[in-house]
């Protein structure tokens, strides 16, 4: 069954605009497993823009599920990860102007450094992902540097201007999975799924495992509820 994780951080975004103690990403992540949520993934920016650290600490001592953590290759938050131990973590780019992630870690390119952070992360007993653009280098490279997953960054699919586009997108989506699931990478995929692209993905990618949604099910929940919205995410990819 494919998993769904899914991504508290735009409560945070909520409560950090105003300095206040709410809403709780904490509550979120207990109502989104109430409605199926397989796991829940927050991302820990150098920034703390969102997610703080005591954030992770009330996640990892209150959910039921495994915890998520998305996290840039950088000393401090890997210190901080190899300390609070979450089931798993999923090593992303990172700039401090953009306004979410813009695109997938060059792991051909930085090898070695991404290469010695899985290796910090796995010593510490924790499951290593790598978020990597749909191109068959960047997953041969996330093999060389020890990652036990990919997630395939969608964005570019969901983003794109028209259909043309989307149906080329989607084309290397397929051509990354199809050379990930030749090898012992786990395939997991998120970034800009929502209720209206999501079905269409599932159904060109079937290697897929799990699914990482944060925005679209959030915007969802400002209107019907964090365990509607959930619910009725967990029921298209269960379809």
């Amino acid at each position: 069954m494919i998993r769904l994780g899914v991504n508290v951080d735009h409560v945070a975004t909520l409560r950090q605009a105003r300095g206040t103690t709410y809403p709780d990403p904490v509550a979120a992540a207990l109502d989104a497993i109430r409605a199926g949520a397989d796991q829940i993934t927050v991302h820990l920016r150098e920034d703390r823009r969102h997610i703080q650290d005591a954030d992770i600490t009330r996640l990892i001592d209150t959910i039921d599920v495994p915890l998520n953590l998305e996290m840039a290759a950088a000393e401090e938050i890997i210190a901080i990860a190899c300390r609070v131990k979450p089931a798993s973590a999923t090593l992303v780019p990172e700039r401090r102007e953009e306004l979410t992630t813009e695109g997938g870690l060059d792991v051909a390119g930085n090898q070695k450094a991404i290469g010695d952070a899985v290796g910090r992360l796995k010593e510490a007993g924790i499951r290593v992902s790598l978020f990597i653009d749909p191109e068959c280098a960047q997953v041969d490279a996330s093999v060389e540097a020890g990652a036990d997953a990919i997630e395939l960054h969608t964005g570019a699919y969901c983003d794109a201007p028209d259909a043309r586009a989307a149906a080329a997108e989607l084309e290397r989506l397929r051509i990354a999975t199809q050379h990930a699931a030749k090898g012992t990478l786990e395939i997991c995929a998120g970034h800009g799924l929502n209720l209206d692209n999501t079905a269409t993905v599932i159904e060109a990618l079937p290697e897929v495992v799990e699914y990482n949604i944060g925005h679209a099910i959030i915007a969802r929940a400002v209107i019907v509820g964090m365990e509607q919205a959930v619910g009725e995410m967990k029921r298209l990819l269960v379809r």
